[in-house]
């Protein structure tokens, strides 16, 4: 079959993908595409918001290609934009034109696409599942009885939402092929608007933690599974002799929990004299002084670390098990070990006030690390924060597209939305307009980077809010 899989058009407009010029590829895409042609189908990918894609050219595109069949992958902000293509294809292309969907949103979410023009919702994890479901439709194309044989799809028959059963996850990672970059425009990915040689890689899936505004443990599942060093080793040699990549950037929320995984990694690379740096998630409990030194010589130029909050009781109602003294102890000793550290902190949790929020952009600021991102707390369906919002009727803003972490959709009980808003360009201005900041990010070399971003930023703030 000519399999067409592609992420919505004209999405490159929304906030996920403006604010900051980040092109990163659809490795679930990429993924789903390899084990496809494993089964000798033939596939493309269009990666619109990489490609800058408008409704015209996008259309023009999937027409050219003459597919038998169209697969989307969406985000929750990018589902309008996905059910108005899918609307648009029935459209150009035929009422009984097959359409399939996946993704973090679509899967809690599957009764909403499959009343918006999609035949078939793919939950979860996708690869096996899709395969199988291709191979239904290459022989019986959308029979529903058979497709009732196949774990992890929903689709309706009448006004019946079937859904076929779980899905086991893949146990073993390795047994799956590398992503397809090879359908990706590999060489238009950046990084804060630059061209970079760098590639996204995911040596684990799952997360144990449950955050409750986090969707990783409901779609991944709750018990992290890793690939083999070796295999992932393999993977980002061939992508620097491939792709003369100079960087790795691991798409795993906590890379650092398998030590034994990260050490023979390590081993890995020096074995085969490969040079390459790369950054990673980690959590502030799962990393000593000494496992630092040891990422930062062997390479890792960038640890990311979520703390989310400067109340301790707030950050165990969330479910993130970790302690405030954690954090400054690992902030601590990234500085002394002269690493690179950046730290993620939410604002806007519903039990919060205002002087909470200014206290965990203090500590933000206390804990000195490198960068930070603050983002509003988003109530993204499948998660136990949406379950919990939706009972408290916090959600004032439906709008998928708005649900960015940057615009504020819920209000808290003791807050505005229009205050949290406030809040977090308040918490951006007073962490990165401080003196300290910019000084060390001239002597550093780094500061015409970042300072085109605060300041594009900056003053954009400042238009949409005095001009309108």
């Amino acid at each position: 079959m000519r399999v067409l899989l592609t992420l919505p058009p004209e999405i490159h407009k929304l906030e996920i993908y403006r604010i900051a010029g980040i092109k990163a590829p659809p490795l679930g895409l990429a993924w789903i595409a390899a084990v496809l042609e494993k089964m000798s189908h033939k596939v493309k990918i269009i990666d619109t918001p990489t490609l800058e894609l408008g409704w015209s050219d996008w259309l023009r595109e999937v027409k050219s290609w003459h597919p038998d069949i169209v697969g989307f992958s969406m985000l929750t902000p990018t589902a309008p934009k996905g059910y108005r293509a899918t609307k648009m294809l029935k459209e150009e292309l035929g009422s009984d034109f097959p359409i399939f969907a996946g993704g973090v949103h679509v899967t809690p979410m599957y009764e909403e696409a499959l009343n918006n023009h999609i035949d078939v919702v793919v939950l979860g994890e996708g690869e096996i599942t899709t395969a199988e479901f291709l191979d239904v439709v290459e022989k019986h194309g959308l029979d529903k009885e058979k497709l009732r044989g196949v774990k992890g799809l929903a689709f309706k028959v009448g006004s019946e939402t079937i859904i076929t059963g779980t899905r086991p996850l893949i146990k073993d990672l390795d047994s799956l092929p590398w992503p397809a970059r090879h359908l990706l425009p590999m060489d238009k990915y950046t990084l804060l608007g630059k061209p970079i040689r760098t590639a996204h890689v995911m040596a684990s899936r799952g997360c144990p933690y449950g955050c409750i505004y986090c969707i990783t443990s409901y779609f991944w599942g709750r018990r992290i599974r890793f690939r083999s060093a070796k295999s992932v080793a393999d993977e980002v040699e061939y992508l620097m002799d491939k792709y003369k990549v100079k960087h790795i950037a691991f798409s795993d929320d906590e890379l650092t929990t398998n030590r034994r995984f990260v050490y023979d990694f390590v081993k890995e690379l020096r074995e085969r004299g490969i040079d390459v740096s790369f950054s990673c998630g980690s959590r502030v409990d799962h990393v000593d002084k000494e496992y630092l030194k040891f990422l930062y010589k062997n390479g890792c130029e960038a640890i990311y670390f979520g703390v989310e909050s400067a109340s301790q009781e707030t950050i165990n109602r969330i479910g993130k098990r970790i302690s405030l003294d954690q954090a400054e102890r690992v902030f601590k000793w990234v500085r002394e070990t002269g690493g690179f550290a950046m730290g993620s902190f939410i604002l806007g949790f519903p039990w919060e006030t205002i002087e909470d929020m200014k206290k965990t952009i203090d500590f933000a600021i206390k804990l000195q690390p490198n960068y930070v991102q603050f983002t509003v707390l988003t109530p993204y369906p499948g998660t136990p924060l949406y379950d919990y919002a939706l009972k408290h009727g916090l959600i004032e803003d439906w709008d998928w597209e708005h649900y960015t972490t940057i615009r504020p959709v819920m209000r808290g009980f003791h807050f505005t939305r229009e205050q949290l808003g406030k809040m977090l360009t308040y918490a951006y201005r007073k962490f990165y307009l401080r003196t300290k900041f910019i000084l060390e990010e001239i002597r550093s070399g780094r500061f015409k980077e970042i300072a085109g971003i605060v300041v594009r930023e900056l003053f954009k703030w400042i238009k949409e809010k005095i001009f309108g």
